[in-house]
């Protein structure tokens, strides 16, 4: 690189021969043919071992004069390299060469957490993750190769190790092994050229740069670089210097030499440089001594001024001070009795506001109470003519169809269908009557959600209007802050007109900070006012809804109505249809044997039907029979309740659990709707006589509350049916 450079720049130069190593190197590391891929190509073959992998190489470099087979031996070959033959022995060539570590396993191993051992696995190439065989002799030349990539980019500076002997002990030098290593390592060559070389060389700029302060007049604008350095060159008086294209270079010592003269040349125009600066500080020093004299001339004649005046000023101030002690004394008179006033005004204005609101409040309560007082009248006006138009309707409509009853009963004549056609009646009227009660418990809950939707549309209205109040009352207050707020400022305004009152910058700032308060309380007012209608609105909404709600549910509750009405009509045509049949049955079998007559059958009978007194009296048919096996079993589940209740079974929930099983057997046999039943009567019995029997509080309140339960389930049942019979309301009484 040294005499490449020499060549480049044109110096005079003889060239040094050395002995370049490039041929051996091809013969271990070239791509076709090289010793390390054959080696990698033996490798990658299966029944390959080291004798094949030597008999290769012979055959390949027979010719090579730097390779060689010896003598005695099959595997082994000599490879002559610049430093001396070197014999190397084939037998694990193949089995170091293999790199067993898969890189999948390398990338894993690197990846670890543990310093150690990510340093043991240095990471994979990009090259190497896509090859699938990989070698430890491709891995060197990769790693060579990088290495002379850095030399190239790099300027190299080498340290060359020499082994003083082979016995690895100190003290102890070789001369000949010594000298061996450094003809090996052409350390002898390098030596030679820096002695007869040029080991200091700068660039015709930075030369000049540097040394253009030794002959100031090379570097005017008509020279070049070139010539600049030559004449600087001339004046050190250096000789053996050569200079090139763009470098000079320089002997050994010849730039110690330049830089001594540099030195001399900047000591001597460093010490113009502090005359000068000394000579200037001394003269601004004394400038500085001047300026201070005057300014304390200047100071003195200041003060004295400033003390006839300040004696000047103390006068006038005695003066000012007097008149305003004296304004001070008038304007406090004036303030005592403008704030005695003020006081007794307000008093007075406060006293009004609360009268004219106490009437206020008392009016509102009035119309209050009076509103809720016809509302209520006005209800129960209304419930009590829905419940005679309901009793009214009921009656009428019952009378009309027992009339139709009658006509269909004489106009009966078909017995065949109707017969097979009777039981199936019988189970469509069970089905009919329970939808019938069902829709019953549907229209009792109906009306009262009716009633509890209209309570809170009260209780909305209500506070609807108390809302409107309140915003009504908060206007009015708005109203009168405002009037106030006038009046004080019209009060401030006259006070500040009138020439003879002289008014203070104090009263001034109250007034002020009275009509801010004021002010403030004024828009505290505004959003109350806000706020109020909001919830006025937010309310009105509500209502709405509300209002809505009530049309849907009243909408639903009608079609309750009619559905009930329909079902109604169809139970009753069934009825009359059932009616009609019984009547063709037994005007069939007038002409039999007159059977002996049947008191719990007559029952039956006039429980649900009432027939003519000629028609009771008909022989026996098999759905007689069935009827009286029906009786038998009323009897004798009405027999288990009454041993039931004999015994004291005590409360559940706070309620006595006898009187729910009495009215849930009740309903289930549909004692409510008979004309006549003997049950009320033995239950009645029985509880007076175990109320006389029992001594104890505890058994003595269980039974007084079986027997109140019971009045009230049927009053609940009876009332609301309007037909209650003479039978009943006699038991009723009797309880």
């Amino acid at each position: 690189m040294e005499q490449e450079e020499y060549t480049k720049e044109e110096i005079d130069w003889s060239y040094i021969q050395f002995v370049d190593n490039q041929e051996i190197l091809d013969l271990i590391e070239k791509k076709p043919g090289g010793i390390i891929a054959l080696l990698d190509e033996t490798c990658m073959l299966r029944n390959s071992t080291h004798e094949t992998f030597a008999e290769k190489l012979y055959q390949k470099y027979k010719d090579n004069p730097h390779f060689s087979k010896p003598k005695f031996s099959r595997s082994d070959f000599t490879v002559h390299h610049y430093a001396g033959n070197v014999t190397y022995q084939t037998d694990l060539f193949l089995d170091k060469n293999i790199d067993y570590a898969v890189n999948e396993h390398q990338i894993l191993l690197n990846a670890s957490k543990c310093p150690f051992v990510s340093s043991l696995f240095p990471p994979v190439e990009e090259a190497a993750k896509n090859t699938k065989f990989t070698s430890i002799g491709s891995s060197f030349k990769q790693q060579l190769q990088s290495l002379l990539e850095t030399l190239s980019a790099t300027e190299p500076h080498y340290i060359r190790c020499i082994k003083p002997n082979n016995v690895l002990k100190p003290a102890i030098f070789e001369n000949s092994n010594v000298l061996q290593q450094l003809r090996c390592g052409g350390v002898l060559e390098a030596i030679r050229i820096s002695c007869l070389g040029y080991p200091t060389r700068r660039t015709f700029y930075e030369f000049v740069n540097r040394f253009g302060i030794l002959h100031p007049k090379a570097l005017s604008k008509g020279n070049t670089e070139i010539t600049s350095t030559k004449m600087i060159l001339e004046k050190a008086n250096l000789v053996g210097y050569q200079i090139g294209k763009t470098k000079v270079f320089l002997r050994a010592g010849q730039m110690a030499e330049l830089d001594a003269l540099r030195t001399e040349v900047l000591g001597l125009s460093a010490k113009k440089i502090q005359t000068k600066v000394r000579s200037f500080l001394c003269r601004k020093k004394y400038v500085e001594l001047r300026t201070c004299a005057t300014q304390l001339e200047a100071v003195c004649r200041g003060t004295l001024a400033r003390r006839l005046y300040e004696n000047l000023r103390r006068q006038a101030g005695a003066l000012r001070i007097q008149t305003r002690y004296r304004m001070r004394q008038e304007r406090n008179k004036f303030r005592d009795l403008w704030s005695a006033s003020t006081t007794i005004q307000c008093g007075l204005r406060g006293m009004a506001a609360r009268k004219k609101l106490r009437f206020c409040r008392q009016t509102k309560a009035a119309v209050i109470i009076q509103t809720r007082c016809r509302c209520h009248l006005a209800r129960s006006r209304y419930v009590k003519m829905l419940k005679a138009t309901l009793a009214t309707q009921c009656r009428w409509r019952g009378r009309i169809a027992r009339k139709e009853l009658r006509q269909l009963k004489m106009a009966a004549k078909e017995t065949g269908a109707l017969q097979a056609a009777k039981s199936k009646l019988e189970k469509e009227v069970e089905e009919l009557t329970w939808r019938l009660q069902v829709e019953k418990r549907i229209r009792s809950d109906l009306e009262e959600a009716k009633e509890a939707k209209i309570q809170e549309n009260k209780k909305l209205q209500s506070q609807l209007q108390e809302l409107q109040q309140q915003f009504k009352e908060t206007k009015e207050l708005l109203k009168k802050e405002q009037e106030t707020s006038k009046a004080a400022s019209e009060k401030a305004e006259k006070v500040t007109l009138v020439p003879e009152i002289r008014v203070d910058e104090t009263q001034v700032n109250e007034l002020t900070a009275e009509n801010e308060k004021l002010t403030a309380e004024n828009e505290k007012l505004k959003t109350l006012v806000s706020s109020l209608e909001t919830k006025i609105e937010e309310t009105e909404e509500r209502f709405k809804d509300q209002d809505q709600v009530r049309e849907e549910s009243l909408k639903k509750a009608t079609e309750a109505e009619s559905q009930l009405n329909q079902l109604k009509n169809a139970f009753l045509s069934l009825r009359e249809k059932l009616a009609s049949a019984e009547a063709e049955i037994i005007n069939l079998r007038q002409h039999a044997a007159r059977p002996r007559p049947d008191p719990l059958l007559n029952m039956h009978k006039k429980s649900n039907l009432s027939v003519p007194a000629d028609e009771q009296q008909s022989p026996p048919t098999p759905m007689e029979f069935g009827r009286r096996s029906l009786i038998e079993r009323h009897q004798e589940s009405v027999e288990a309740l009454i041993n039931c209740v004999n015994e004291n079974i005590g409360f559940s929930e706070g309620k006595p659990v006898a009187a729910i099983t009495i009215y849930k057997c009740l309903l289930h046999w549909r004692t409510f709707e008979a004309e006549k039943t003997n049950i009320f009567d033995r239950l009645i019995q029985i509880f007076s006589s175990a109320m006389q029997k029992q001594d104890s509080n505890a058994d003595l309140a269980y039974w007084l509350s079986n027997a109140s339960s019971l009045l009230i389930i049927l009053q609940k049942s009876l009332k609301p049916a309007g037909t209650v019979t003479t039978p009943l309301k006699r038991t009723t009484t009797q309880t």
